[in-house]
């Protein structure tokens, strides 16, 4: 099955570098505001989803799930529960992050969320990729200038990063002291992370 791409209201400046990461079949998802991405990123809507306080519904001839105002899920969480209910795998967030940062914090935990149903979910903004490190190795190309890891869920164990100019073994992040923040690749290598429990938020800087 496809990627399916959820798209946000949060502001994108730089839309040929998203657009560089978007696929042919990818099942593209807006939320609400996020339709105000449309044009730029050139992809139409499979589904539409939103309570339309941010904007208006545009009755496209898309099928459109409009949800109340008051509701325990925001937008995009909801979009994502309905992707995941239509069998999708893969998930690109963009449109997600910046401008609120209550919105934006919400958004990353849909990282975990997506980790627990071991599924693969990645967030894509101006500047940065981010995504979960927990049950797989992940891997940072020396294009990326800095890389960070950054615990936001209980006590992350059995840390091992290579490659890297502050290399770990078997180390220990907890939420209370983030010291794995602005490392880097060295050149010519592939740096790579693994956990051995818990799990990471790595965010991967250009």
């Amino acid at each position: 099955m496809e990627r399916c791409v959820i798209v946000g209201g949060a502001p994108i400046n730089d839309y040929d570098r998203i657009r560089s990461m978007l696929m042919a079949d990818d099942y593209m998802i807006y939320c609400d505001s996020g339709l105000k991405h449309m044009e730029e990123l050139g992809c139409r809507p499979d589904l539409i989803v939103g309570d339309f306080d941010s904007a208006e519904d545009p009755h496209m001839d898309v099928e459109t799930i409009v949800l109340p105002c008051e509701k325990d899920d925001t937008d995009t969480v909801y979009a994502v529960k309905e992707a995941v209910k239509r069998g999708y795998e893969d998930f690109l967030l963009i449109g997600v992050c910046g401008a609120r940062l209550d919105h934006t914090l919400g958004n990353i935990s849909i990282l975990l969320y997506l980790d627990s149903l071991s599924k693969k979910g990645t967030i894509v903004d101006d500047h940065s990729v981010i995504e979960i490190v927990s049950k797989e190795p992940a891997y940072i190309d020396d294009h990326y200038e800095y890389f960070s890891l950054i615990n936001i869920s209980g006590c992350a164990e059995g840390i091992t990063i290579r490659n890297a100019k502050y290399p770990l073994e078997d180390a220990v992040i907890t939420t209370e002291y983030q010291y794995g923040i602005s490392n880097e690749v060295i050149k010519g290598k592939t740096a790579s992370v693994s956990v051995d429990n818990g799990s990471l938020l790595l965010i991967k800087i250009n």
